[in-house]
């Protein structure tokens, strides 16, 4: 049985993608992929009045000692840095599907989850099964979380979280509750697994292991896929691959939907601004959204469900659009963002693409009805 000790050693942080506090945008780690680990800072909180009533709040919800609860929040201090982390970009910049993708569906990253996939292929199909999430789904948000492991975040958690609790920074919209919660949630994590909150490590929201969960979202949608009494998102691939399509399930996935049709937007304004009002909620049907303009693939034509106009940016360029259905909705429930859901599903793809192609070469090459030769050497 492998160690339940949190490993705390180097590690590499990822890119923010997009702004905004969900699982996924807070699960997406740090702005730079230095592979650095980040030390605890000055200014501990264990003296702080915030602290002590925090700690007094949750000893009674929670029913749990206030002696333990103050041992696990001894050492957590203040971390500057993400303070800065958590800011929005500056005005002005604008959104580029284009550049998004070119980020995350690139051959490196495709070629990483090639080797995850067939490496865990029972898992993915296990929870395929189990859950009717598509394998390529999961292998798209581990792939574009955390580049399948690479990429899990230096920050302790504990700091992250007692920084933007008790010291969030003025700037944007106050999210102290919402850190607050989490914090709790982590030392109730803790308490589950018997282990250290303080040595628990992830992004500089706070998010942690393989799919970036938020502390709340593990104590919620996580499971203990490997059976061996313990839920690990940074150790256990396993555990990591059943939370994710659990996750999906548990928000609504639908099985053996389709995230997406291919769609051209109504030319008309009206009609375009009456598409995209609900954003990306699916409130249309397929006869409505034609009667409305929008010109649908043949597949989605005669689809029974709700469909949504979904618009993405491309900076200077026209923008792209897709008829999202409610699994496409589903998936940002994990990041609210479609530019997120769209890296998901393409990363998911390409490398299911990929897979095949990589199949089908080695069934070529072991057949022995092959036309392939060896070459031969002089």
């Amino acid at each position: 049985m492998r160690s339940r000790r949190v490993r705390t050693g180097t590690v590499a942080v990822l890119a923010l993608a997009l702004l905004g506090v969900s699982d996924g945008a807070l699960a997406r780690g740090d702005r730079k992929a230095a592979r650095v680990e980040v030390k605890p800072v000055a200014k501990p909180y264990r003296d702080r009045v915030e602290l002590a009533r925090f700690i007094t709040e949750v000893a009674e919800r929670r029913a749990l000692d206030p002696q333990w609860l103050r041992e696990q929040l001894a050492d957590a201090r203040q971390a500057p840095r993400v303070a800065e982390l958590i800011m929005p970009a500056a005005a002005g910049t604008a959104k580029n599907w284009a550049a998004y993708r070119e980020r995350f569906i690139e051959p490196r990253r495709i070629a990483a989850g090639v080797g995850f996939w067939q490496a865990h292929a029972d898992t993915l199909q296990r929870a395929e099964t189990e859950f009717g999430v598509p394998a390529e789904i999961v292998v798209g948000i581990l792939g574009v979380e955390t580049f399948f492991g690479r990429m899990m975040g230096g920050f302790r958690v504990v700091d992250a979280l007692a920084t933007l609790s008790f010291d969030f920074p003025r700037g944007r919209s106050d999210r102290s509750d919402f850190f607050r919660s989490e914090l709790e949630e982590l030392l109730m994590l803790a308490h589950r697994e018997g282990i250290r909150a303080d040595g628990i490590r992830g992004s500089f929201a706070g998010a942690i292991g393989w799919p970036q969960f938020m502390p709340g979202s593990i104590n919620r949608y996580a499971l203990d896929y490997d059976g061996d009494g313990h839920i690990d998102l940074r150790e256990s691939i396993a555990d990591s691959i059943g939370s994710v399509a659990h996750f999906l399930q548990q928000h609504g996935w639908q099985r053996g939907q389709p995230t997406h049709f291919e769609v051209e937007p109504p030319t008309e304004r009206l009609e375009l601004a009456t598409l995209l009002a609900p954003d990306i909620e699916p409130r249309f049907s397929a006869a409505q959204m034609q009667a409305l303009g929008a010109r649908l693939e043949p597949a989605a034509q005669g689809f029974a469900g709700a469909l949504a106009l979904v618009q993405v940016e491309n900076g200077d360029a026209p923008p792209s659009h897709v008829a999202g259905t409610q699994n496409f909705y589903v998936v940002t429930r994990y990041n609210r963002s479609s530019y997120y859901a769209l890296a998901v599903i393409t990363l998911g793809e390409a490398v299911r693409n990929a897979l095949g192609a990589a199949s089908g070469i080695e069934a070529a090459a072991a057949s022995p009805l092959s036309d392939k030769q060896p070459t031969r050497r002089p």
